[in-house]
């Protein structure tokens, strides 16, 4: 039968402050569950708190396990692509932030892609009903009938890619024409230009995020030789798991709760459930996610949506990830359905297809080891 302890023997196991506590919750590493006889407060899984201690004590040998483990550490794959430093995200050496402030996403492709001039993504395939559907069907026939990467020069690669990213925008429904993407997306959803900058400065934001899980599959299909379209189909559909591209769904949802019922009420119920609060706290970013700082800094969301961040910030000391403000200008703008993923599927296909050109240099497939711990076979 599991044990549960408190927050205070949670932290003194783990040595870390409740925020961090809060953290694990978040990204699904600690189980929680009201206290039975204080549902105002939370107990925690023992079991869940003596594996991250474990896993903690593991990671100071992070640097010598990295390149042989898919858990407890990352796989250590070398890229030129993103990075990140003293919490704040990079581009090829450049600052993403400072980046969004001015780049298009053609721009943002130029530096990932080590193109010699930015894309031009206007594709002219049509989409009769555009979205979610459009997008994956469009890609699935595509990478059914693609070429292998082996053999074709990089300028050749680069047109195919332009024309996959295009394709894909058209799906998501994207207007036709030569303009850059952020303005087709906003022509066709009828958006002011000011609304039509706040798309601009998300899409650069969101271009990539070092190896991501999205990034790894692109780049095991990569590492095949399969077709450009079969890798950015691999990192997309990784992309989709509301655990990752598709997490502002989840914000969303959250979203529609604080509305109806105000964020008081809300807030109370996840806090005496110690349920995790979809879109706040970061890993990566313990002090807050640079990315969404910068596009809330932009606009104004929703005053109860507002009142929402600050007081979720305020009680857990956890900070919006650009999963909230993705979802907050979804609201703000008046989006359709399934837009905010539309933008972020188009927008991270860029680095998808960055990391699969990327890892075209490496001539060895990945192919990670399993640790086997079933029933060992019966040895004659």
């Amino acid at each position: 039968m599991a044990s549960w302890i408190t927050m205070a023997e949670a932290c003194s196991r783990l040595g870390v402050r409740p925020q961090t506590v809060y953290a694990y919750v978040s990204r699904g590493k600690l189980e929680v569950m009201a206290d039975p006889a204080d549902t105002r407060r939370s107990l925690y899984r023992a079991e869940d708190v003596a594996g991250l201690a474990k896993r903690k004590q593991a990671g100071r040998k992070h640097e010598t396990l990295a390149a042989n483990t898919l858990f407890g550490a990352e796989p250590s794959i070398p890229t030129a692509i993103s990075t990140f430093h003293r919490q704040r995200l990079y581009y090829r050496g450049q600052d993403a932030v400072t980046l969004a402030g001015s780049a298009t996403l053609e721009d943002a492709a130029q530096l990932l892609w080590n193109s010699e001039q930015a894309p031009d993504f206007s594709s002219v395939g049509r989409v009769a009903s555009p979205g979610r559907v459009a997008a994956f069907t469009t890609l699935a026939g595509l990478a059914a009938t693609g070429h292998s990467t082996h053999g074709r020069m990089t300028r050749v690669l680069h047109g195919e890619c332009q024309n996959l990213v295009g394709q894909l925008a058209n799906a998501f429904g994207a207007q036709h024409g030569k303009r850059p993407l952020h303005l087709r997306f906003a022509q066709r959803w009828k958006l002011s230009d000011q609304a039509a900058e706040l798309l601009r400065t998300a899409m650069v934001l969101l271009v990539d995020h070092e190896l991501t899980s999205s990034a790894f599959a692109a780049r095991i299909a990569a590492s095949t030789g399969a077709s450009l379209p079969a890798c950015l189909l691999s990192g997309l559909t990784t992309l989709s798991g509301p655990l990752h591209g598709d997490a502002s769904g989840r914000v969303k949802a959250l979203f529609n709760e604080v509305e109806r019922q105000g964020e008081d009420q809300v807030m109370a119920h996840y806090l005496s459930t110690g349920m995790p609060l979809a879109g706040f706290g970061h890993h990566l970013y313990p002090d807050g996610d640079p990315r969404a700082a910068a596009l809330l800094a932009l606009f104004e969301p929703a005053e109860v949506i507002t009142r929402f961040i600050d007081k979720a910030t305020q009680l857990t000391g956890l900070h919006p990830n650009i999963d909230v403000a993705l979802a907050a200008l979804a609201a703000h703008c008046r989006l359709p359905d399934d837009a905010a993923f539309g933008l972020f599927a188009t927008a991270r296909s860029i680095g998808l297809l960055a990391h699969s050109l990327e890892q075209l240099s490496v001539a060895q497939v990945i192919r990670p080891r399993g640790r086997y711990v079933g029933v060992m076979p019966e040895v004659a």
